[in-house]
């Protein structure tokens, strides 16, 4: 069963919690207790494949009340069928000391495929079955799939829902700050259930948008909305697996004494939160009280590394000192880097810095909400009280904070929370010119990156994961450290950043060595897209009415 991190509601079942995605009281849903492993895990899913992983994992999650095992095996074969490596999640091993997990072999070359495959055939498994069991002469259920992306969110769920009876999907994007494949990936798939709104605003404009259908009750009620974006907990459920497979295949190499630590390039908080759960549910990571399991890498856009330098949650972008702040010598879990980048020139967004990552250009992360129910729950109810007791409590202490967070653009926690997530988590930036610096050493095979004049190319979002993981090395000097970077996305999705990054080079890297078939001739094909001159909330709402409507007809 699951609850809201806000409270305000019962316990709902798997199959409420995907198909709602938000909560009415603006929460997000999370287990209301977790799953333990099995006693002799490591034993018996130490030779599973990705998909048998999966199938075990996401079982602790999903009654078989609600999916059989058998349909679960099958949602997940037909989800992964669509990927290009056997192992779906490879891991490209640079030295002793650091590997890199490939997430993007799925059919939009990003790592959101990994969970957006299976929920696109959540949805329909879910559709047709209520669909099956209506009375008859009743209209048949429908889905209309909102979401917003700053990128790769946006093409992973169309090319999840693209063709799917009864659902239609519509994107939001903010116009101009995707990337070229990024955006064509998107607008140029015709299918009739597919609409692209591209927003004259932020990627944050747009999951303005997307949050404010969702609380409207009568809108979410006529059109049966559904989310694709990071708070659908079944995104965070599939992102789960591959820290497990990425243990399993390390373990044999993992040195005496030597411990993973996962670096994960993010904005929203989805990814590395799956990492959370996974250290949750008992999968070794870090080394307690000294090495945090889970680096969060951002760029410019930091309100995540800013909240572990202060444990203020701040919508500002503020610049910090390439050392580490006096205060914060003693922490468990440094905090690196630089903040610098480039203020969009409208006053209006002045807040989110355009970088070289877009995907993590975001001024709040909307799945940081879930850590703080855990952090909350940890430290600041009293352990004698009822299970029930400290889930509200901490339910009304999230509540708080977001409140706080809206209405004043921030909230501070206090000291022995901030110790609490510094014990799990580490945090750094990169910049964009360490960024395009990282992605030269890579390519390079300089013997500092440890590759033996092999080259490695690598995207700026990856990139940037591997800059604050080698400043993380550089500031602790830990060499009990195996560090796994999460590589999100195939560089040529980045072609531009990426060719920026290698003009040093002395022979002009071309491209085409490394582009994807399914990447020839995209930008030149036809498109279709809705225009919304900013965060126009009525217009979308007739721009989704309009074109539902249409496909009933």
């Amino acid at each position: 069963m699951y609850i809201s991190t806000r409270g305000g509601q019962s316990q709902l079942g798997f199959e409420q919690v995907v198909l709602s995605g938000l909560a009415p009281d603006g929460g997000l849903y999370i287990p209301a207790s977790l799953p333990s492993l099995p006693s002799n895990w490591e034993l018996d899913w130490s030779k599973l494949s990705f998909t048998e992983l999966a199938l075990e994992i996401y079982s602790l999650f999903i009654p078989a009340t609600e999916i059989s095992r058998q349909e679960l095996k099958d949602l997940i074969d037909r989800s992964y069928s669509t990927f290009s490596h056997p192992a779906i999640a490879p891991i490209k091993s640079i030295n002793p000391q650091l590997s890199i997990v490939e997430l993007w072999h799925g059919p939009t070359f990003a790592f959101k495929d990994v969970a957006l495959q299976f929920l696109g055939n959540l949805f329909e498994f879910f559709l047709s079955r209520k669909n099956r069991n209506r009375p008859p002469g009743t209209p048949p259920h429908i889905i209309t799939v909102v979401g917003a992306t700053s990128g790769d969110t946006g093409s992973a769920a169309i090319y999840g829902l693209r063709g799917k009876k009864d659902i239609s999907i519509f994107i939001l994007h903010p116009k101009g700050r995707v990337s070229p494949i990024q955006e064509a990936q998107m607008t140029t798939v015709l299918d009739d259930n597919v609409f692209n709104l591209a927003v004259q605003g932020t990627f944050d404009d747009c999951q303005d948008i997307v949050k404010s259908l969702f609380s409207d009750s009568k809108f979410n009620s006529a059109y049966q909305l559904g989310a694709i974006n990071s708070i659908n907990w079944a995104r965070i459920l599939a992102q789960i697996v591959y820290y497990f497979s990425s243990y399993f295949f390390l373990k044999p190499k993992l040195q005496t004494h030597q411990k993973l630590q996962f670096v994960v390039p993010t904005g929203n908080f989805g990814d590395i939160l799956a990492g959370f759960y996974a250290c949750k549910l008992g999968l070794p990571m870090g080394i307690p009280g000294r090495l945090p399991g889970l680096l969060i890498a951002t760029n410019s856009n930091d309100i995540l590394t800013r909240f572990w330098e202060t444990g203020r949650y701040e919508k500002q972008n503020a610049s910090c000192p390439e050392s580490l702040p006096n205060s914060l010598t003693n922490q468990t879990a440094p905090v690196l880097g630089s903040s610098d980048g480039k203020q969009a020139s409208d006053p209006k967004h002045g807040l989110v810095k355009a970088t070289l990552s877009p995907a993590m250009d975001i001024l709040v992360s909307s799945n940081f909400e879930r850590l703080l129910f855990y952090l909350a729950y940890d430290t600041l109810t009293p352990s004698n009280q009822s299970e029930p007791q400290r889930i509200e409590a901490s339910q009304a202490q999230v509540k708080q904070w977001m409140s706080e967070l809206k209405s004043a653009g921030k909230f501070q926690v206090p000291t022995s929370t901030l110790e609490a997530a510094r014990a799990i988590f580490g945090a750094g930036r990169a910049t964009d010119e360490e960024t395009k610096a990282t992605i030269l050493k890579y390519f390079n095979g300089s013997l500092k990156a440890g590759q033996n004049a092999e080259q490695y190319i690598v995207d700026p979002h990856t990139a940037v994961g591997l800059c604050v993981a080698e400043k993380y090395k550089t500031c602790t000097s830990d060499e009990q450290i195996l560090q796994v970077v999460l590589s999100t996305a195939h560089p040529a999705k980045f072609s531009e950043a990426v060719t920026e990054s290698l003009k040093a080079i002395d022979t002009p890297f071309d491209f085409d060595e490394v582009m994807p078939d399914a990447f020839r001739g995209l930008l030149n094909k036809p498109r279709r897209v809705h225009e919304v001159p900013g965060t126009e909330i009525e217009l979308t709402k007739a721009i989704i009415a309009r074109n539902v409507q249409k496909s009933k007809q």
